[in-house]
């Protein structure tokens, strides 16, 4: 996966970003390590993806009874140092929900160089007090934009507004910061801690990041929002594996034989996205799920008819995507001669 990610890309780039997360992959049976999860709710494994926007470079399946960042760090260690051999300048941003904010990968990713890390962080009572500033600052601004509203809806039909559309109207109020942070024990040091908060007519809500990266590199909004927040992109990611792939057909009894059809489905990502990529850019399908390239290119009603010097192809003739067909395979032609 990892050489067929370089060749997707033979000139280096000056940053990439690398995305950790996990994913239930539901059991129906008796196979060799399926365990009941209660995050998931099921029987299931949950195979650990790491990809660089829509390259998959990891996919290692895992019981359910293991911890959710287990394994995370070895994955890394093994394709940082690969992709560093290859780019040696290219600076990698790591990126993952809270459960990879643990010591040993940040003490890993601050000890290598050109390696940087935002991961989500999970709230507790010590950084709510902490952030209390602009909790305070968003309450107040949004409890005042709320009564201009109220006090100008009241001049305007002569009535109290309902509360429920004040809440419509009113957009929250969403303020940044950061301070430096230090768990009593988990931690050998102390973090950057970006919090956003939220103030709304539910109340206030939080959300921090830890980070690697100072505030003199980017600000804290830029850092959550621009940085941070791009990630769920990589549900999109997922879900193709998953519904387009059908890389949970891991039905075999021995937990060997269902992550090699994990990998099967990877390769099979990989190939879909390097046609995707270098051969239909610029088209209708340049960003189409691999699942819709498959239904639109790949399930064909074709007659097929082999002779001595070549293949024949007979696509019925209400074929609707038959100038699309034949501008991807011109393409992958292309590449064939070029290499």
């Amino acid at each position: 996966l990892i050489s067929f990610f370089f060749a997707q890309h033979p000139t280096p780039p000056k940053q990439i970003v690398l995305d950790l997360d996990v994913t239930d992959d539901e059991t129906h049976g008796e196979q060799e390590g399926a365990e009941f999860n209660g995050y998931y709710q099921s029987t299931c494994y949950t195979p650990l993806y790491l990809f660089c926007g829509r390259d998959l470079l990891v996919a290692r399946l895992r019981p359910a009874n293991v911890d959710p960042a287990a394994g995370a760090l070895e994955e890394l260690q093994r394709v940082i140092t690969a992709i560093q051999a290859q780019w040696p300048e290219v600076k990698i941003w790591v990126r993952g929900d809270s459960a990879y904010s643990r010591d040993d990968l940040m003490s890993w990713c601050e000890a290598t160089p050109n390696v940087d890390y935002l991961f989500a962080q999970s709230s507790n009572a010590v950084l709510v007090r902490r952030s209390t500033r602009w909790s305070e600052a968003a309450r107040q601004d949004y409890a005042q934009r709320r009564q201009q509203a109220q006090d100008a809806l009241k001049a305007e039909v002569g009535d109290e507004p309902d509360s429920k559309e004040l809440d419509r109207l009113v957009p929250d109020t969403v303020y940044y910061g950061c301070f430096t942070y230090q768990t009593e024990d988990s931690w050998s040091r102390s973090r950057r801690v970006i919090c956003k908060v939220t103030a709304g007519p539910n109340g206030v809500r939080h959300h921090f990041v830890v980070t690697s990266l100072s505030a003199q590199h980017m600000s804290s909004q830029r850092l959550h929002t621009e940085g941070y927040c791009p990630r769920g992109e990589m549900e999109n990611r997922l879900k193709e594996q998953q519904l387009d792939l059908f890389s949970d057909r891991t039905s075999n009894h021995y937990f060997d034989d269902n992550q090699l059809r994990l990998w099967f489905s990877a390769l099979a990502y990989g190939l879909l996205n390097a046609l995707r990529q270098q051969a239909l850019q610029h088209t209708e399908l340049a960003n189409a799920r691999v699942g819709t390239i498959r239904t639109h290119l790949l399930k064909l009603g074709t007659l097929i008819r082999v002779s001595v010097r070549r293949i024949h192809l007979a696509f019925h003739s209400s074929f609707p995507r038959r100038d699309l067909f034949g501008l991807a395979y011109q393409r992958l032609l292309a590449l064939a001669n070029s290499s």
